[in-house]
């Protein structure tokens, strides 16, 4: 059995397509999951709740913790360390691998520039300390011999999902006849991880015994794209003109005192005003895999027509 908590979304469907190539037996874990293949075992749980997660991992092999939360810092402060908590505890009493689905808020700034798992932990947000300590609560059980886990790590998302700024900011706009619009700097470099390939890493890495007990960066194509190049990319797909609008800080701080989103966004600023290069060449050169161009995630989220 391998387990989905956080089913669902823009890593949990795609995940439990491929883990098909693996197993037939597959569940599902959220707060109301659907299935995704035939076959999928469907278990309604809250991931807050410590004896839902226990019995939500019960029989697991392998637990994929994909979960997402509210957006919101607060949020993030009370319920990220209790429901890392509960997987923890759960998988260690199930004696089952965990795989942490993870992504670069706990990175050092200062060396966004060229990201690999060996980048310095020093996060300057909210967000980025709460992910901090969840990653640290994770490796001390590994550390102590107690936990078989690992993380895979992804940079921003770009695919057919709500759950990525570069498709409802550029790619929606740009449909609609709208500007594309980014926050910073337009001419800083910034790669994304194309999410489904993003799931097919991570059910590779859950299926390789030697890959755990590390991190892992998920493949992502290093071309150095800034924020015009991708719109330009997406205009010249869409067939419109590469219009484009940079919200610099002061404006998002304005936007925030009516947009919830954009209060919450602006501690993480950060990553568009300087170079924002996710390196994965661990993962290629492990896996011999070649990651994605820009160009045919792009081409693949404009063929996607509708974002789910």
């Amino acid at each position: 059995m391998q387990t989905i908590l956080g089913a669902g979304g823009a890593i949990g469907t795609p995940l439990a397509k491929e883990l098909l190539a693996y197993t037939d037996k597959i569940r599902l874990v959220n707060r109301n999951p659907e299935k995704v293949n035939p076959t999928d075992e469907l278990f309604p749980a809250d991931l807050t709740d410590a004896a839902q997660v226990e019995k939500a991992v019960a029989g697991s092999e392998v637990v994929y913790l994909t979960a997402g939360l509210e957006y919101k810092a607060s949020v993030w402060q009370e319920q990220w360390p209790r429901l890392m908590r509960n997987v923890i505890n759960a998988c260690k009493k199930n004696n089952a691998k965990l795989v942490f689905f993870d992504n670069v808020y706990m990175y050092d700034p200062a060396y966004m520039h060229h990201m690999t798992e060996e980048t310095p932990v020093n996060p300057n947000s909210k967000k980025g300390k709460v992910r901090a300590g969840v990653d640290k609560m994770l490796f001390d059980e590994v550390n102590k011999g107690d936990l078989t886990a690992l993380i895979a790590r992804a940079a921003d998302f770009i695919g057919p999902t709500k759950n990525s700024m570069l498709v409802e900011t550029v790619f929606k706009n740009l449909k609609q006849g709208k500007k594309a619009m980014w926050f910073g700097s337009a001419d800083k470099i910034h790669t994304f991880t194309y999410t489904p390939e993003a799931a097919i890493a991570t059910a590779m890495l859950g299926n390789t015994t030697d890959a755990y007990n590390q991190v892992w960066h998920l493949p992502t194509s290093r071309k150095p794209l800034t924020g015009k190049d991708w719109v330009n990319l997406f205009a010249k797909e869409l067939n419109t003109e590469p219009k484009l609008t940079v919200l610099p800080n002061w404006m998002v701080s304005m936007l925030g005192l009516f947009m919830p989103i954009m209060r919450e966004l602006k501690e993480m600023l950060y990553q568009y005003d300087r170079d924002y290069l996710f390196d994965s060449s661990k993962f290629e050169r492990r896996f011999n895999y070649t990651p994605v161009t820009p160009e045919e995630a792009v081409k693949a989220v404009v063929a996607s027509g509708e974002i789910k």
